[in-house]
């Protein structure tokens, strides 16, 4: 079996950050909020992938990322590379409508209470995030 390799981006801005319901059709974590994201395709950086998933599903460029963590997902066996974006062009806007039911922005604490696909990696993430805030 082929591992998958994803890339996923926390679009973060003034201490909130963009997640995406997933779908209900959705094979994985249908219903669900998650990062915004997808699988690499062969031949693929997860910077590349980050940038080309963020373009296909809401329309927006990132021009400032850094990766902040790589998890295994428990449950399928797939590797995510995370990167937070702190800065990008164009306006978050739900072009997949087959990919997410729904986009929106969040405070941490807001985030760490809907429904996520992995809540207990995403909440220590969400978190990282607003400590990191502070500290800058």
């Amino acid at each position: 079996m082929e591992l998958k390799i994803c890339a996923l981006g926390i679009l973060f801005n003034n201490g909130k950050i963009l997640l995406g319901k997933r779908s209900k059709h959705r094979r994985s974590y249908p219903n669900v909020w998650d990062i915004i994201g997808g699988h690499c395709e062969t031949g693929e950086t997860p910077e590349q992938t980050l940038i080309r998933e963020l373009e296909e599903e809401i329309g927006v460029t990132p021009t400032m990322f850094e990766k902040i963590k790589t998890l295994l997902d428990p449950n399928n066996g797939e590797t995510y590379h995370i990167f937070v974006v702190t800065n990008w062009i164009g306006e978050p806007t739900r072009l997949q409508p087959e990919e997410h039911s729904r986009i929106g922005w969040f405070g941490i604490d807001e985030a760490s209470k809907l429904e996520l696909a992995l809540p207990e990696a995403y909440v220590a993430l969400f978190t990282s995030l607003e400590e990191k805030e502070t500290l800058s």
